[in-house]
């Protein structure tokens, strides 16, 4: 399976948009009454849920490869007359040069699992106290019981596997799967998706 930026940058310039312009479903829900402070986004693709913290009154970094990715959610953002900072770079080797953050985001990063650990420590260690580390992706049950996703067992995520890879002693809010429908031309079908709400250093 290819992770590079130019294999990314075709199946953007394939569709007008390759996802919705809506920010995720759990994204919105879980997040939408977290005081806003600096957020960042891991991978954000084409901003859905960068633009839409924003919109919330986030300070917004998003990180993706992919220049056509970036652009795209920059002129989205720019037709929406919100603002925040975009960067075009790999998100396993940026850095974000001694910046903290109220909220790390990653949603839907489907790499290994020893790059995916690397990715949320780093993630956590990226955290003002305070802060808060969201992860949404395809839940393994998805591989046999849901729609949708990598079709490898080991590139999906599973709630306590990845609670296990932070540091300490976070506060959870939710280590869950859970359900999201999914609309296809022939029926709603149901995606499994995990989710991972952590605060650091607080109560939730």
């Amino acid at each position: 399976m290819t992770f590079d930026d130019a294999h990314w940058d075709e199946r953007y310039r394939e569709a007008e948009l390759l996802w919705s312009a809506a920010p995720n479903l759990f994204v919105a829900d879980r997040l939408a009454d977290v005081p806003a402070g600096r957020a960042l986004d891991l991978a954000a693709g084409e901003g859905r849920n960068a633009i839409w913290l924003a919109k919330e009154g986030w300070t917004v970094t998003a990180v993706d490869f992919s220049a056509v990715a970036v652009e795209r959610g920059r002129n989205l953002a720019e037709r929406r007359e919100i603002r925040l900072v975009w960067v075009e770079d790999d998100v396993t080797r940026w850095d974000p040069d001694g910046e903290l953050f109220d909220l790390v985001l990653i949603a839907y990063l489907h790499l290994g699992p020893e790059v995916v650990e690397s990715l949320v420590q780093q993630s956590w260690s990226w955290l003002a106290p305070g802060g808060r580390l969201f992860l949404v992706g395809h839940a393994k049950q998805n591989l046999k019981e849901g729609y949708g996703g990598p079709p490898d067992l080991e590139r999906l995520w599973d709630p306590d596997e990845l609670v296990a890879l932070v540091p300490g002693e976070p506060s959870v809010v939710e280590a869950e799967v859970v359900e999201r429908p999914v609309v296809t031309e022939e029926e709603t079908a149901t995606a499994l998706d995990a989710v991972v709400h952590l605060v650091k250093g607080e109560d939730p």
